[in-house]
């Protein structure tokens, strides 16, 4: 059992959020879910990616913000893309790998080859990467390379 579980509050979609993300990663699914008063969920518990998290309807007092966000480490462009074009349906758009989703969640997609570029042993290379990087929304990991050689 994970000692420490990422807690989420929904007005209302709860059960709705959950399901939509685990669709989008393999070995993902609901795990519990606890009815409230009404007969409607209070309490979702959920696995993504293996990841437990609890999501609450919790009436519309507190939004999400950028203050807290998902960070998920893609293996390719490919699954930047899946993910990007996923999670920005009905939400938004930030910089740098960053959007939010149709429920407010913010979210980081950023892919493998962003940390290793930004790493590298050529200051130089490694800004160009940067600067790039500064100037794009969802990751181009091609764009990243090409810059980075100049």
């Amino acid at each position: 059992m994970q000692k420490i579980t990422t807690f989420l509050w929904f007005d209302g979609q709860a059960e709705e959020a959950a399901e939509f993300y685990i669709s989008l990663f393999k070995d993902s699914r609901v795990l519990d879910v606890t009815p409230g008063p009404a007969g409607t969920a209070m309490v979702v518990t959920f696995e993504l990616a293996g990841q437990r998290f609890i999501a609450l309807n919790g009436g519309p007092e507190f939004k999400f913000t950028e203050a807290v966000s998902l960070y998920v480490d893609c293996d390719s462009q490919e699954e930047v893309d899946e993910l990007w074009a996923k999670l920005t349906e009905g939400g938004e758009e930030s910089q740098c790998g960053w959007l939010k989703d149709r429920y407010g969640l913010s979210w980081q997609i950023i892919p493998t080859r962003l940390q290793e570029l930004l790493g590298d042993p050529d200051p130089e290379r490694a800004q160009r990467a940067m600067k790039a990087m500064l100037g794009m929304r969802k990751i181009d990991v091609r764009g990243l390379e090409d810059a980075a050689d100049g």
